[in-house]
């Protein structure tokens, strides 16, 4: 009663689309992604929604209601609501595409709409509106998704209405469509992962209608597909391919001895009566090609006493007449019963060319928007090599033309450097010549200080008073100390420009500072004591500096074995010069002092 009572409430009273102001309820949509799944609970939880009934979540729940119907084996009881949700959707659509807006939800909803209405009217024998509904669908669904879209419950739709469409077909005898509806549903098996059994039944679908328009390779094509589809050798699927394997064996190698004996075992293996039939009228079929007519009736009246399916009865009684021509009351029999089908046989052909008429029209269709869909491909592929080209194109034009003016640049920096290089040659030249000049005149200043030192050394040796005094400059520089320190300055070859903590393995010590200055003493007659009383500002470390500038070193050497930054050493020597008072080499002076 629950249930009658959701399918008794309308969804709209006019299918005119209202501006759509709502979308999909969340709960709806909740119940729709269920439905894919599980649906016997999406049914249980739709029995229990209590929204909105009008507008477009009305005409939402009467789809999901007649879908989940169908998907639970119920009759579709809500067809009026069905079908008013029906045309709601394509007004929908409709002015989503005037108004070139997203299309994407309505159109699906739509395409599902025409699908589930395309099996309310195949319940009811209106086969022709079934198929044009199962092809309004895919059409639909073609239109308005690129290919790469058609995934997950989208792969899944467009397979199952493929499947109905061979279905019908193969119900009509019209192997050729079926076959192609059959063909068109394979990619979206796989692209949906379906389960085995589904695939493989496609596959043996296909198959039967090429066996039964004895196209038998590529029959055996398609049934191996199906039985390498399957998981395993357990159902009603696998003995369905294995029986039309058996019996395609017969066809093509006419030895019925282990056909039937299979045929046989299958036979016993029926799990129900269809079942049972089925295996019965292809063992009466092999009979009857091996002229073995008394088996064959046994089999082929069973099958027309109690098969539940028009065809089979109809097969099962044309055997039967022409096998009882002699005997004229049982044939009378099955002649009645098959002349009550020659008016269905007429409309049968009618319908037959109809639902051709269908199947070419949609082909040619889907032919015309797959080229129409390259076309438009095509310009846009133009479209962006041409952007592409023109991008290329603007920015190789920027490119030279910023070599242009880099080149330019470079060439007027060339010959600014080639004229700055000429004035700096220019200035060189004069500065060598001033300092060429100056050299001349240090080398005299030092023969002058040299002569100087030895007449100085000289007189002091002799002494004025006679007495001998010890101011051997040689001594000095050749005392242990000196010789260490010396050695340390030639092998390292200190850098101003190095951070003096650098070497500070090779610093002074107090202990050899002490020993400097006792050197100093003994070889420079006390020059220490003389410096300090001749220049009172100098201090005790000035005193050690001169000791180290007195053996020739420069203020690298002197940062390098005092641990100062050059800076605070160079700033020293300028300090001993200004006392000392003097502008030239600090070393030389010194050692005039000496």
């Amino acid at each position: 009663m629950m249930l009658m009572g959701l399918l008794a409430v309308a969804a709209c009273t006019s299918i005119k689309a209202p501006e759509p102001v709502e979308g999909p309820s969340p709960e709806l949509c909740a119940i729709d992604s269920l439905m894919w799944r599980q649906p016997d609970s999406a049914l249980a939880v739709l029995l229990e929604y209590d929204g909105n009934t009008d507008g477009f979540n009305g005409h939402y729940a009467q789809l999901l209601a007649s879908e989940l119907l169908y998907k639970n084996d119920y009759e579709q009881t809500n067809r009026p609501e069905l079908q008013r949700a029906v045309g709601y959707f394509d007004s929908l659509l409709v002015m989503a595409d005037t108004r070139h807006a997203s299309t994407k939800t309505t159109a699906f909803l739509d395409a599902r709409a025409h699908y589930i209405n395309g099996v309310g009217y195949y319940e009811r024998d209106s086969v022709v509106e079934a198929c044009e509904e199962y092809l309004k669908a895919l059409e639909i669904m073609e239109s308005h998704f690129e290919e790469k879209e058609l995934i997950g419950y989208k792969a899944k739709f467009m397979a199952l209405t493929c499947t109905h469409l061979t279905a019908l077909y193969s119900d009509q005898y019209l192997h050729e469509q079926a076959i192609y509806f059959g063909q068109l549903s394979l990619p979206y098996y796989q692209k949906h992962d379906a389960t085995p059994w589904h695939l493989a039944w496609i596959f043996c679908e296909i198959g039967s209608q090429y066996d039964m328009m004895e196209r038998l390779d590529s029959a055996a094509s398609y049934y191996r597909q199906a039985y390498e589809a399957l998981p395993d050798t357990i159902g009603l699927t696998y003995r369905d391919i294995l029986a039309h394997q058996v019996y395609l064996k017969y066809k093509k190698d006419r030895q019925s001895t282990d056909v039937l004996t299979q045929l046989y075992r299958l036979l016993s293996e029926a799990e129900s009566d269809k079942e049972y039939l089925a295996r019965a009228l292809s063992i009466a079929e092999i009979y009857c090609q091996e002229k073995s007519f008394d088996s064959a009736m046994v089999y082929l009246n069973e099958v027309f006493q109690k098969a539940e399916g028009i065809d089979s009865k109809i097969l099962a009684a044309q055997r039967l007449k022409e096998m009882y021509e002699d005997d004229t009351v049982t044939g009378n029999v099955f002649s009645l019963f098959l002349s009550q089908y020659v008016s269905v046989g007429d409309e049968n052909g009618k319908m037959h060319s109809e639902l051709a008429n269908l199947s070419q029209k949609y082909e040619k269709q889907r032919q015309d928007t797959f080229h129409q869909k390259e076309k438009n491909s095509l310009r846009k592929l133009v479209g962006y090599v041409l952007c592409i080209l023109f991008v290329l194109t603007a920015f190789l034009l920027v490119v030279l033309s910023m070599n242009h003016r880099k080149h330019k640049m470079l060439k007027l920096q060339n010959e600014e450097a080639a004229k700055q290089l000429e004035s700096e040659r220019y200035e060189h030249k004069i500065k060598q010549a001033a300092l060429s000049g100056r050299l001349k005149r240090s080398n005299e200043s030092l023969r002058t200080i040299t002569q100087q030192l030895e007449d100085v050394r000289i007189i002091q040796k002799i002494g004025m008073d006679g007495k001998k005094t010890k101011t051997d400059f040689t001594s000095f520089i050749e005392s242990e100390i000196c010789r260490h320190i010396l050695e340390i300055v030639e092998d390292r070859n200190f850098k101003a420009k190095i951070d003096c903590l650098v070497y500070k393995d090779y610093a002074l010590n107090k202990k050899q500072l002490k020993e400097l200055a006792e050197a100093a003493d003994l070889n420079l007659a006390r020059f220490g004591l003389r410096l300090k009383k001749d220049f009172p500002d100098l201090t005790d470390d000035d005193i050690y500096y001169c000791y180290l500038y007195l053996l020739g070193l420069k203020d690298a050497d002197i940062s390098a074995l005092m641990q100062r930054a050059y800076s605070t050493v160079c700033e020293r020597n300028r300090k001993i010069k200004r006392i000392i008072g003097t502008e030239g080499n600090l070393s030389l002076a010194l050692r005039n002092l000496v």
